[in-house]
């Protein structure tokens, strides 16, 4: 019996240790090979990472009908290279979950 995602506290533990800021520079190689997605703020992406883990399909294909996640565009990704950017990275592998740091309010 599989776990659901919400309760899979071993493998949300284990994407949380893992996630790291990384400068976008070092993520162009997996940028140009489509492995990289974007995950919006309004997400939690440890959540989303342990969700695509499970093949969660029905909130996975919300998130993208919605415009909360999808691979990354070249203006996306141009504007990180000019910006320098750092995000907020973690592995499901085949793809790289990225996420801008959250505004501090």
């Amino acid at each position: 019996m599989q776990t659901k995602p919400e309760k899979d506290l071993e493998l949300r533990n284990k994407v949380n240790r893992e996630t790291a800021r990384l400068p976008w520079t070092e993520l162009l190689k997996h940028f140009a090979q489509g492995n990289v997605v974007w995950v919006a703020n309004s997400l939690d992406l440890v959540d989303v990472a342990v969700r695509i883990s499970h093949d969660d399909k029905a909130n996975i294909s919300q998130w993208m009908s919605s415009g909360l996640i999808a691979k990354v565009s070249d203006q996306q990704a141009q504007g990180w290279l000019e910006a320098n950017a750092e995000l907020w990275a973690c592995v499901v592998s085949p793809f790289i979950l990225v996420q801008e740091q959250k505004a501090l309010n």
